[in-house]
């Protein structure tokens, strides 16, 4: 069976959901946790995709130079060497932050604030003629947890989905490599835990219960979308799906 390398940065973080659409759709699952001191690989020999999981920690250093954590030099050299061999890639939220960051894109704290709980993005026009986000609806439900933001995407990447607050919500760089702003992967569960005791849902003055509960009130559309999605990014690490991106119809020319 074909494996899926999964880095969790963040112990609160798991693949949850994501993880059991991937399972479902043909594709084992190694999970590396080096927030625990598991090892990145040196390289993705053997592996037939990466996914790169959220966090709480910072995807740019310090302003001493300081990474947002110690194995994150390691992790994007693995994101620019998944692109460069055109390894099937997804980055969720911060990992969709660090694929950016990797390849000179830019990630800061965002002028937007904060943007948390359930939400919808709008896809760009470039989605249409993306082997997985073609068919996602044109404003899919999804989750938002983050306070940093893509403030610019690296150089070749298609924007594929955007909000009117925070421009860079999915993009894919190469052929292979999609980063997403948002989560797609927590359940209630995860929410309620990332609740509990907030300091940034205190912040902003948000009742933690209420944000569960509005969470947990989208699941199903967000399942509704974001399963077939991971199910066609299974598809195309197990060489099932046709990844060349469709063309647009030539109208012919009609004369006078």
């Amino acid at each position: 069976m074909a494996t899926a390398l999964v880095i969790e940065n963040d112990p609160t973080d798991d693949p949850r959901r994501l993880g059991e659409w991937l399972t479902e759709a043909g594709l084992e699952l190694r999970v590396l946790r080096p927030h625990a001191g598991d090892d990145l690989p040196a390289d993705l020999d053997g592996y037939a995709a990466l996914v790169v999981l959220g966090g709480d920690q910072r995807a740019y250093p310090t302003p001493d130079g300081t990474p947002g954590a110690p194995w994150f030099p390691a992790l994007e050299g693995l994101l620019r060497k998944a692109v460069r061999h055109r390894v099937p890639t997804l980055g969720v939220c911060l990992g969709g932050q660090l694929l950016a960051t990797a390849h000179a894109g830019e990630v800061q704290r965002s002028p937007a604030g904060p943007e948390v709980g359930p939400g919808v993005v709008g896809k760009r026009d470039a989605a249409d003629a993306d082997p997985l986000f073609r068919y996602v609806p044109l404003i899919p439900d999804v989750l938002q947890w983050h306070v940093d933001e893509i403030t610019e995407l690296p150089r070749g990447a298609t924007l594929l989905a955007a909000s009117t607050r925070y421009p860079h919500q999915a993009f894919r760089l190469g052929d292979r490599a999609w980063g997403l702003q948002f989560h797609i992967e927590c359940d209630a569960a995860m929410i309620a835990d990332w609740a509990t005791d907030s300091t940034l849902l205190a912040e902003l003055g948000y009742d933690p219960e209420l944000v569960v509960a509005a969470c947990a009130a989208v699941l199903a559309d967000v399942e509704e979308v974001w399963q077939p999605f991971a199910a066609r990014f299974a598809a195309l690490a197990l060489g099932e799906l046709d990844d060349a991106t469709p063309t647009r119809p030539t109208l012919p020319l009609i004369g006078h």
